[in-house]
């Protein structure tokens, strides 16, 4: 079994964290508040990290949330509860991966804009067998769906950058 460095938190920490406080409750869309948080998040650790350190944030950030949400699905007594918001936060980052040349060259509220609705789109819809990924156990099924589209995400604003920035 793979440690997950979120997995040695008490479970009534890993909730709050999961939630991110009070905000995976609050309105009818839930990953939409967790995506925007997201957003912020990427601001202002990610932007202008090397790629190095953005890609190991990514990681690191990654496998804590998934540690954080298995445990927040054993105290909610639920799979995948929508209150749990951290998963759509660490994943927005990766929207954005390899970007930051055009990020810096173009205004980037275009890119954040873009990013957010495609990001909302993929999570929402799941196609490309994104799915299938919310089978896996635990926070692996929370975590690792968001990051999928997410990835998604990311390659269609490369493809967007190419064709419309060149």
């Amino acid at each position: 079994m793979i440690l997950f460095f979120g997995s040695g938190f008490p479970p009534q920490i890993s909730t709050k964290i999961a939630t991110l406080g009070r905000i995976g409750y609050w309105g009818k869309m839930p990953g939409t508040n967790g995506s925007f948080v997201g957003l912020v998040w990427y601001t202002l650790l990610f932007h202008d990290l090397s790629p190095f350190f953005y890609l190991l944030l990514c990681f690191l950030t990654v496998q804590t949330a998934i540690g954080i949400c298995t445990q927040a699905e054993r105290v909610l007594d639920e799979k995948d509860p929508s209150c749990v918001i951290v998963d759509e936060m660490v994943a927005m980052p990766i929207c954005f991966l390899g970007l930051q040349p055009y990020m810096h060259r173009y205004p980037v509220w275009w890119f954040m804009l873009i990013g957010f609705l495609l990001f909302r789109l993929f999570d929402i819809l799941k196609p490309f067998g994104i799915k299938k990924l919310q089978e896996l156990p635990g926070g692996q099924g929370v975590v690792i769906d968001d990051v999928a589209a997410a990835a998604a995400t990311c390659l269609c604003l490369h493809v967007l950058a190419q064709v419309f920035l060149r």
